[in-house]
């Protein structure tokens, strides 16, 4: 069982990157749907069986390296540690959701729709095994490369304009990696048959001196904050939400933007501490301003979609402020926030989806009363966004207390003034489920029908999941508490 569990990883990127392919080969509609659902299952139970060996220090974090670029000092180094686990099981949880939830969906050239979503997946999964930074580097593209096509074409009317300004500020925040990337490589000190290394230790070891770190920090910084995304870095994320399919939306939302956090969490802050230790103010201070700015559009905000992304905004602000306390209760609370972020996110998707597809319309002044026609719908929207508001015994409220006492530890004026974005996120949250589903119908939500039965059950899983962890969070406490550590460079 040990030699199956070193392959977890690897079976975690083979499962949805083999099922991609063959979507592409397939010309029914119906049977890349299938392959694409029966493999993101797949994918969710090689997560799940890879939670039981958790524990298993003989395993070594469940990881496993083969030979690449051998001269260069790069291996096909991927492994599973608690934050990782934590990630593909959020990852291969949420794409089954989005794919039965938007099942009777019709793209065009749905083959191609359901190779890239698939693509995606193995690029995601790659990116939060890598235990390697060129691997790293070739998995953060791989995950991007999808979405960019799965954009401009399948998308809104605007799609060009807005998968044009993803692709720009992606690709620029890429390429100032990639050259932060292999500055550090050049640092580090080879094992006698090569003269450097790509591997995550190399790269912790190495003695970078104060003025180096100072710009390194923000070569990696400005392409995670890129992708969380985080203000002022933040201006491409509606319009893209906005103009992209549904699940596409759902992706990008729930689990790509957990690329930039994660990648935070990984490299930037064990790589470059007294960068870190330099610039946290000034970080925290971009956070929380991005905080209150993103929740005060999202109060104005008249479309359902805007509203949502939006919101997304605000809750990464929060995350990044408290990965920059520097506090392990801060930290902490951001590991566990990712999962759950990830969850409630994609439910609000979902239901914003379903109004859609019945209505024709996303504007909330043009909607009212769909509580009258849809009550399982209304039921489960209720719970999504009190979730979202971080209601004590729902997820979010796990996370977000712990991230407001890293940040009140690091300083009370910035936990402060943070603290108003919880009553501006009730206001839009709240604001929002009142005048969209309450009070009387109209001739466009006079024809809403009660949901189907597959997304009664999606939005079901969704909110079990929801009390789950707000009920019973101890087992992510023990998964991702060994990494957290390593994180603060404790565990180095």
């Amino acid at each position: 069982m040990q030699t199956l569990g070193l392959r977890f990883p690897e079976l975690l990127i083979w499962s949805p990157l083999i099922a991609g392919l063959l979507c592409f080969i397939i010309r029914s509609e119906k049977n890349a749907k299938a392959v694409a659902l029966f493999s993101s299952i797949i994918t969710l139970a090689i997560s799940f069986a890879s939670l039981m060996y958790a524990g298993d220090k003989q395993l070594s974090g469940l990881k496993d390296s083969y030979q690449w670029l051998h001269q260069l000092g790069a291996s096909f180094n991927i492994g599973l540690d608690g934050m990782g686990q934590l990630l593909t099981l959020l990852t291969a949880f949420s794409f089954p959701l989005i794919f039965v939830a938007t099942y009777n969906t019709n793209y065009k050239n749905a083959n191609a729709f359901y190779g890239l979503m698939l693509l995606a997946q193995a690029g995601l999964m790659g990116v939060f095994t890598a235990m390697d930074a060129l691997v790293f580097y070739f998995f953060w593209e791989l995950a991007l490369i999808p979405v960019y096509f799965l954009c401009s074409r399948w998308g809104g009317e605007k799609r060009i304009q807005a998968t044009f300004k993803f692709f720009v500020y992606t690709f620029a925040g890429s390429l100032l990696m990639l050259i932060g990337i292999i500055y550090v490589y050049l640092q580090t000190a080879g094992n006698g048959e090569v003269a450097h290394s790509f591997a995550l230790n190399a790269f912790y070891n190495v003695p970078l001196t104060y003025p180096q770190q100072f710009w390194l920090f923000w070569l990696f910084f400005i392409a995670f904050a890129i992708k969380m995304p985080i203000f002022p870095f933040h201006t491409w994320q509606p319009d893209t939400y906005e103009q992209s399919p549904a699940a596409v939306t759902m992706v990008l939302s729930g689990i790509m933007v957990k690329m930039g956090v994660f990648a935070v969490l990984r490299w930037l802050i064990p790589l470059f501490p007294d960068a870190v230790a330099k610039y946290d103010t000034l970080i925290i201070g971009l956070s929380v301003f991005g905080m209150i700015y993103a929740s005060l559009i999202a109060i104005k905000q008249d479309d359902l979609k805007r509203l949502v992304a939006y919101s997304s905004i605000a809750h990464i602000g929060l995350m990044c402020a408290a990965i920059f306390s520097s506090t392990s209760i801060g930290v902490q609370g951001v590991v566990m926030q990712m999962f759950s972020h990830g969850i409630n996110i994609i439910g609000l998707w979902i239901v914003v989806d379903l109004i859609e597809k019945q209505t024709g319309v996303r504007k909330i002044s043009q909607l009212g009363g769909i509580a009258h026609k849809a009550p399982v719908l209304t039921i489960m929207l209720v719970v999504i966004a009190l979730a979202n508001i971080a209601l004590p015994l729902t997820n979010a409220f796990v996370g977000e207390f712990m991230m407001f006492s890293g940040l009140f530890k690091f300083n009370v004026w910035y936990a402060a003034i943070a603290g108003i974005s919880i009553i501006l996120a009730a206001v839009y949250t709240l604001n929002m489920v009142q005048k969209v589903f309450y009070g009387e119908t109209n001739a466009i939500t006079a024809t809403v029908k009660e949901i189907a039965l597959n997304e009664k059950i999606i939005l079901s899983v969704i909110v079990v999941a929801i009390f789950l962890v707000g009920v019973f969070p101890q087992p992510l406490f023990n998964l991702t508490k060994d990494a957290v550590t390593v994180i603060l460079g404790k565990g180095k």
